[in-house]
């Protein structure tokens, strides 16, 4: 799979294009994501793959991506490797499309990097082990999970940004989840 990390430039600053996944989807509900999902048989590669998700999740236009890099691959815990790329993007309405997509949310990078707008737990599976889960709150959203995790890689690389030093919150998981 892969993911498109949008950035546009505004008046006050650069942000980052985020959806909000539906409520009706199998996996990851209502949770904020970046455009993107499984590579197809068309797809030429999986940049190609984060650009056609990018058009028909927001209706990005392949001509609008202009590629800069590209981060690690994660995991996700539905066993996905995710290659994030990151893009700049046009600043303009983004159309959602309502099988996929409740809605779309632009994000300052500077509300994002806020140190009082994160948190940060460490959750305790019995089966899976151990792991840091970085929680971003900004307006009314909260970016989690692999979307977080892509989400501190890109602002530690574009502008220097680390977690602030906390001691994370311990959560012990039930089994089955």
């Amino acid at each position: 799979a892969a993911v498109l990390v949008p950035v546009v430039q505004r008046e006050d600053g650069r942000a980052l294009v985020f959806t909000k996944r539906a409520d009706h989807l199998g996996e990851h509900p209502g949770q904020m994501s970046f455009p993107g999902g499984g590579r197809e048989p068309s797809d030429e590669n999986l940049r190609e793959t984060a650009a056609r998700e990018a058009y028909e999740e927001v209706e990005l236009h392949r001509d609008e991506i202009s590629f800069v890099g590209q981060l690690d691959d994660i995991r996700t815990t539905s066993r996905y490797s995710v290659t994030p790329f990151v893009a700049r993007v046009p600043d303009r309405e983004f159309v959602p499309d309502e099988r996929e997509v409740e809605e779309v949310a632009v994000l300052s990078i500077a509300a994002l990097t806020d140190p009082a707008n994160y948190e940060v737990e460490k959750r305790v599976h019995p089966t899976y082990g151990e792991a840091i889960v970085h929680f971003f709150h900004v307006e009314d959203y909260t970016v989690w999970g692999a979307t977080a995790r892509i989400l501190v890689q890109f602002l530690d690389l574009a502008v220097g940004w680390t977690p602030p030093a906390r001691e994370p919150e311990v959560v012990e998981m039930d089994p089955e989840s």
